[in-house]
């Protein structure tokens, strides 16, 4: 084995080559498996799919895209600077639809750009992932400037944060919506190509000015040199023509494309950063797909268990007020405490035993303190008054179902706001993954009570309970 320290500066090149090769393999690979195992892992509901389904269709094309090694380039412009030309004249051959109409492009369009070996013969030790296996794709899109223009460039602005390559269009100097809508562009942080199209319908000196212009003033801050090519996508010769009678006429025809500099500019992007490219832009396009899963999973479950932990609420409030047994009030209070708890671990994915529910309950009831307190209180000291009420009610004609009630809304009241609670710390529990964070229960559970309306919390048990016990007083 030869010592590195002895290669000569080809061979040092060479192993660097080898070396990141083997990275970028290494790299791809992994954002193929990090991917995939995010599809698997959605682990969504019918209702938490809603409004989710095109971002979870996009993240499953992305995932076609790492398996067939797919590299998509993006054209994007105004209308009339000729992006489906340019587009056509890569190909060789008129797939994109073009014509003198304004915004030929209705919808976003897209062809296989197989790449010749004389192409790619014009890059020195080209590897692309358009070898073997992989493919190019160009991707048209609608004018920038359309109709409808806020939707238009808002799908612009999606498509380019999936792709991996992206061609800015222009015929000219810039006008200020174009250096707006490339300035947006910009800042999806994607490989940017700006083509500078129709060349052929300037003068030599006027097409080099403004060359500069755009160079030097307009993309300064925005691109550099290397960024911006000078194309003629579908050059219009003008030559004079002499009829048979011997009088001549200007004519008019269509002469081959001038795109060469481009092909190797892109060319060039793709062989340095290859499959670099399409592993880091599909995985920072999933991670913003994942963030909108997961956020609107929340929402979803936050929605659900608000729902269970009311039902727990008025569940244990209604138990309450109608047992008149002390002993039997604490006991149906903590047993429905800890179902409410068993019922959001399941809502949330992270489902516990009985034992483990308790324990959570009795960790949960240590950090309320002052609520609990009043619970147990409310409950040893207002059941003994209700139970009395209740049996004196056939001696005394009814008279003391009135008081009856009135002792059961508050009993119910605080047993409601202490479930409640709880409810709300165990969401809150459950939300961040089953973990306190950093600051640990106590500081969740001040936090939680603190942002509680206990009376507008005590206002709606009551008015629930007082026409469920009404009832009940109506057939005493």
């Amino acid at each position: 084995m030869s010592d590195p320290l002895q290669w000569n500066p080809e061979e040092l090149e060479q192993a660097l080559q080898s070396f990141g090769m083997i990275q970028e393999e290494i790299n791809y690979q992994q954002a193929q498996d990090s991917l995939r195992q995010l599809v698997n892992q959605l682990d969504l509901t019918p209702q938490e799919q809603t409004g989710l389904e095109s971002e979870i269709e996009h993240l499953m094309k992305m995932l076609d895209k790492l398996n067939q090694s797919v590299v998509q380039i993006v054209a994007f412009g105004m209308v009339g600077r000729g992006k489906s030309s340019v587009l056509n004249a890569l190909l060789g051959q008129p797939v994109f639809e073009v014509g003198p109409l304004h915004g030929v492009t209705r919808t976003i369009d897209s062809a296989d750009w197989r790449v010749e070996s004389d192409q790619i013969a014009q890059v020195q030790r080209v590897a692309i992932p358009s070898q073997g296996n992989a493919q190019i794709q160009l991707i048209d899109t609608p004018g920038l400037d359309e109709v409808d223009g806020e939707t238009r460039e808002a799908l612009a602005r999606r498509i380019a944060k999936q792709a991996d390559l992206i061609l800015f269009v222009i015929a000219g100097d810039m006008t200020k919506v174009e250096y707006e809508a490339l300035s947006q562009l910009r800042e999806v942080g994607k490989p940017m190509i700006l083509v500078f199209n129709k060349i052929d319908q300037y003068p030599e000196a006027d097409r080099e000015l403004i060359y500069q212009t755009i160079r030097d003033q307009r993309v300064r801050e925005l691109l550099s040199p290397e960024e911006i090519v000078m194309v003629s996508a579908s050059p219009l010769i003008v030559e004079r023509v002499q009829r048979k009678d011997g009088t001549w006429q200007v004519q008019r025809e269509r002469g081959e494309p001038q795109v060469e500099a481009l092909k190797v500019k892109i060319l060039e992007i793709l062989h340095r950063e290859g499959k670099s490219l399409v592993a880091l832009n599909t995985m920072l396009y999933a991670d913003e797909v994942n963030e909108l899963v997961v956020e609107r999973k929340m929402v979803i479950r936050e929605e659900a268990a608000n729902q269970v932990i009311l039902r727990g609420v008025m569940t244990k409030a209604v138990a309450i007020a109608l047992n008149p047994v002390t002993v039997l009030d604490l006991f149906t209070g903590a047993v429905i405490d800890v179902a409410l708890i068993l019922s959001l671990s399941r809502l949330y994915g992270l489902p516990m035993t009985q034992q483990g529910a308790l324990r959570l309950l009795q960790k949960i009831g240590l950090s309320m303190g002052g609520i609990t307190a009043s619970e147990f209180l409310a409950t040893l000291g207002l059941s003994g008054v209700k139970s009395l009420l209740g049996l004196s009610a056939p001696i005394t004609g009814g008279a003391s179902l009135a008081p009856y009630v009135s002792v059961a809304l508050t009993q119910a009241g605080v047993a409601g706001v202490s479930t409640y609670t709880i409810g709300q710390v165990t969401k809150t529990y459950l939300a961040n993954g089953a973990t306190w964070g950093p600051d640990g229960p106590k500081a969740v559970v001040q936090r939680i009570l603190e942002s509680l309306d206990q009376e507008s919390i005590l206002n709606r048990i009551r008015g629930e309970l007082r026409a469920k016990l009404k009832g009940v007083g109506s057939q005493e």
